[in-house]
């Protein structure tokens, strides 16, 4: 280097010197740089992996947004649900879900591919429900229809139980399930997107209503098609017959059967239905020796809350909520219809037991006349049902009587139910009426 300064005339030889002590200082810096960060690098990969998450407690629906903030100590990545969440330079992060996740979890993975994980907690809580049942036919037909929503515009409710599948095993919409189609389930009684549309804009929740074993339409349609097993048999081998009719409930033993109702459930949650609820989930009412189940492989009531538990994450997943609706008696005598409560409990987020007066027997829970006393029948019956679901977590919403069977009901008897449900501290309610003819005045405008 000196030699070569010296064949550079003096004032290039300053020049160079200057420049190549910049190059020297430069080189210095970059090494002290790289020494650093490999240094940061170090430290980082030797901070044993950590996941801090603060979530809410609750939501309102499978569908509400969950914002999900923490920091993931130690971490090259990480994902919510299976999305992956971008990392600040100290781990931290913020990530919003469009939807509550079924079995969602945060996955934190290090530069050495280990992970920590840390599932969503976050529930989903069914808000309040005082609600009316409407049929496919009552939807359609407009005097009836606008009889709901005056309710719904006098704020006397704010939800709608619409049945998807009725007691004769039609489905009240175009349905594209392909068991729905082939069986001439399917109907166009109703345009579901449209009915969906009108109420949610109106600010009202929508519960649908899928009668699942009591399926005329399906058990004699699968009958005639061969696939025999998919119907209750009596001992000989024949539909096993009651007063529904000579051929009217489908094998809930059977997997083809269950499927299909869950594939209208999960249907009608991705269409817009806030909640999905099961009605005869359950096994004819009668002698258990005069039905065969095909296929069975435990006791009904075991079998029956299974077919809860494969249709529960489908439903959730596809956005809504799924309920069940229950006898009464259900509750002391859980192997009548085969509807064991803390069982079926454990996959729904709320049960609905059906404790219309008029259906009680005289002495019932030491009432003298329940028909005659509903205030009385349903605060009494709903002592059990809060019994045998303590700490589940599961909820409660009644079905109650809006209608007339051996005893005149008016707004006065309504009303009774209601602040007898009040009164267990269950606020949600279901009125039943076949006809979809209430008594408005029974409800209180809030």
């Amino acid at each position: 280097m000196c030699a070569l300064l010296k064949r550079v005339p003096a004032t290039g030889r300053r020049r160079l010197a200057v420049v190549v002590a910049m190059v020297v200082v430069a080189v210095l810096a970059a090494g002290v740089l790289w020494a650093r960060s490999g240094a940061t690098r170090t430290e980082a990969a030797a901070l044993p992996l950590a996941l801090e998450v603060s979530q809410p407690d609750t939501v309102s629906s499978y569908r509400a947004p969950i914002a999900l903030r923490g920091k993931a100590v130690g971490a090259e990545s990480l994902t919510a649900a299976g999305q992956p969440v971008p990392l600040a330079e100290d781990g931290a992060f913020e990530v919003t879900l469009a939807g509550l996740p079924v079995g969602g979890a945060l996955v934190a993975t290090d530069s050495d591919g280990k992970t920590v994980t840390q599932p969503i907690t976050t529930r989903a809580v069914v808000p309040r429900i005082r609600a009316v049942h409407v049929t496919a036919h009552a939807w359609s037909y407009e005097p009836l229809r606008e009889d709901v929503l005056n309710m719904v515009r006098e704020r006397r409710i704010d939800t709608v139980q619409l049945d998807i599948k009725d007691e004769d095993g039609v489905v009240g919409y175009d349905s594209q399930v392909p068991l729905a189609r082939e069986s001439g389930a399917a109907s166009t009684i109703y345009n579901a997107p449209d009915a969906l549309k009108q109420l949610h804009d109106m600010g009202v929740r929508v519960v649908g209503r899928i009668v699942a074993f009591r399926d005329p339409t399906m058990a004699e349609w699968a009958w005639n098609s061969g696939r025999r097993d998919w119907v209750i048999q009596s001992p000989s081998g024949q539909p096993y017959s009651s007063h529904y009719g000579a051929i009217a409930f489908t094998n809930f033993a059977n997997a083809e059967m269950r499927r299909y109702n869950i594939d209208l459930a999960v249907e009608a949650a991705k269409l817009g239905f806030d909640e999905v609820m099961y009605d005869y989930i359950r096994r004819p009412d009668g002698s258990l020796s005069s039905m065969v189940f095909p296929g069975l492989t435990d006791a009904p009531t075991v079998s029956i809350a299974e077919f809860l538990r494969e249709s529960r994450d489908p439903v959730r997943a596809a956005g809504a909520f799924q309920s069940a609706a229950v006898f009464g008696i259900a509750a002391t005598r859980p192997d009548a219809v085969a509807q064991d409560i803390p069982m079926m409990g454990r996959h729904v987020d709320y049960v609905a037991p059906m404790l219309y007066p008029s259906h009680w027997n005289p002495g019932e829970y030491d009432v003298s006349n329940p028909n005659a006393q509903p205030y009385d029948i349903i605060f009494r019956s709903l002592e059990d049902f809060h019994r045998l679901l303590d700490g589940t977590g599961t909820q409660i919403a009644p079905w109650l009587q809006d209608f007339s069977l051996g005893f005149t009901y008016n707004d006065a008897q309504v009303r009774a139910q209601v602040d007898a449900a009040a009164a267990q501290r269950i606020p949600s309610f279901f009125l039943w009426n076949a006809a979809t003819r209430y008594h408005a005045g029974a409800l209180d405008p809030s």
